[in-house]
């Protein structure tokens, strides 16, 4: 008896602390979505309003006044000879950046977190703090910085001229390199965080006993870290591409124009074609493909681990 009106208690507690992470949800995801889900199927008619009625009288009836083809333009209006619209190629070449700069964080990331795993735990807070570093400074000066580093005459092409290395300067700002290098660097924390928490916690033992089967270095590495930090992996992967995805900032300063991120595409709708409803279907269907794949890899993921 005691202890069922122990739990009594605390449940009250308990229902609390589960609702909370629900809260935040629903104020900061579930509603901003659904504002943008209404906006994108309004009808503006000749108007501006992004926010007009959705329901309207006819004859003393009511009518449900949705603007579907704000969705239906994104795969036909203006298609090229590929049949592609520049919506649709704006949705590749987001995806496409974004998995390689997931892909370049990883390769860097990787390697930076597991020297900070494994280096001595005293110097581990000074090692965390300058990967942190970044954060304190304006992510806008961050970006400038590196308009300044691989401009014609910046400092990377100064510097190579004065080695002696080249003899003209390279062409490296408003190219793909230049933004991938950008993005890289913006998000590695991103990967390297998630993947340290993974890799710190993980037990040396485990490697002990893989050397003392006969493993060398690199299948201790392949067969044992790696699958033991595939949650690590999958979390920096989360963080570094979501936020790639929609990347405005980024593409504007250091892209080229020939490489239309759907961020831009979403920007020049809202603010210059005063288009609200088509840009909030743009932003919609980006959500669903990214939400629905993982939905169904976490699943899948689950369904394995039942078994």
């Amino acid at each position: 008896m005691m202890k069922f009106l122990a739990r009594l208690q605390f449940r009250p507690g308990r229902r609390l602390v589960i609702g909370l992470p629900y809260l935040w949800l629903l104020l900061f995801f579930v509603l901003p979505f659904l504002i943008l889900l209404r906006i994108s199927v309004t009808d503006m008619g000749s108007g501006i309003d992004p926010f007009a009625p959705l329901v309207d009288t006819v004859s003393g009836s009511w009518r449900l006044v949705l603007r579907l083809q704000n969705y239906l333009s994104i795969f036909s209006d203006g298609s090229d000879a590929t049949g592609n619209t520049i919506y649709l190629d704006a949705y590749k070449t987001s995806l496409k950046y974004a998995a390689l700069t997931t892909l370049c964080c990883l390769l860097i990331g990787y390697p930076f977190a597991y020297f900070l795993a494994r280096s001595r735990p005293f110097i581990r807070p000074a090692l965390l703090m300058l990967v942190m570093l970044p954060f304190w400074t304006s992510f806008l000066l961050r970006v400038y910085a590196w308009k300044g580093i691989l401009a014609d005459q910046g400092v990377l092409n100064n510097l190579l001229m004065a080695l002696g290395l080249i003899h003209e300067p390279l062409v490296m700002l408003y190219t793909d390199a230049s933004m991938l290098i950008g993005m890289t660097y913006v998000y590695c924390p991103f990967m390297i965080l998630p993947l340290y928490a993974n890799l710190v916690k993980m037990d040396v033992r485990l490697l002990e006993a893989a050397h003392d089967l006969g493993a060398n270095a690199w299948q201790a590495f392949w067969l044992v870290t790696v699958p033991l930090s595939r949650s690590g992996i999958i979390a920096g992967s989360m963080l570094v591409f979501i936020p790639a995805v929609g990347e405005f900032v980024i593409p504007s300063l250091l892209g080229g124009a020939e490489n239309i991120m759907i961020g831009r595409v979403v920007w020049d709708e809202m603010f210059s074609s005063n288009n609200w409803p088509r840009a909030a279907a743009l932003s919609v269907v980006m959500i669903l493909v990214i939400l629905v794949p993982l939905a169904f890899y976490y699943r899948s993921r689950d369904a394995m681990d039942a078994r």
